[in-house]
């Protein structure tokens, strides 16, 4: 990968992999902390990375690097990552973006980065399963396993709007 290319990656998903990161660790400063780990990473191994597998590698070394900051603070702060920039009906889209968060927080931190890369990233099984060291069957049964959790937490009488 030359410097243009890495120059290219970092414009390209710079925004993904911190949106990712963000939506899994609640907090603008870890996720900040492992986005620029992942891309300095990224840099330091760019004669390895293959260009067309750079949006892999990215998401792959932001995931590791997010267990390990997970594990070696034992902590998550909640924090409302949604801004209040809607118009109109804006009580209700905060009312659904609560309801989406509390179930998206019930859920494991493998369970979450699942929905999160196929639902918010677009991954593919196989995808996913490079990016979170799991065979395609594994994240196919975790991912089903989670929405489940998710539909029957959005179905609750208090949550329906």
């Amino acid at each position: 990968m030359t410097e243009h290319q890495y120059n290219d990656c970092v414009k390209l998903y710079a925004d993904n992999v911190y949106r990712f990161i963000l939506k899994n660790l609640r907090n603008e400063d870890d996720a900040r902390d492992v986005v620029q780990n992942a891309f300095e990473k990224m840099w330091i191994n760019r004669a390895q990375v293959e260009n067309d597998k750079c949006k892999s590698f990215l998401f792959t070394v932001a995931y590791n690097s997010m267990i390990d900051h997970i594990r070696k603070n034992k902590r998550i702060q909640l924090k409302d990552d949604f801004s209040e920039t809607a118009l109109g009906n804006s009580h209700m889209q905060q009312n659904t973006k609560r309801i989406l968060n509390e179930a998206l927080n019930q859920l494991t931190e493998l369970q979450r980065s699942l929905v999160m890369l196929k639902d918010y990233e677009g991954y593919n099984y196989a995808e996913i399963g490079e990016i979170t060291n799991l065979n395609e069957s594994q994240v196919k049964v975790y991912l089903h396993r989670a929405r489940l959790q998710l539909r029957n937490y959005i179905v609750k009488p208090e949550n329906v709007l």
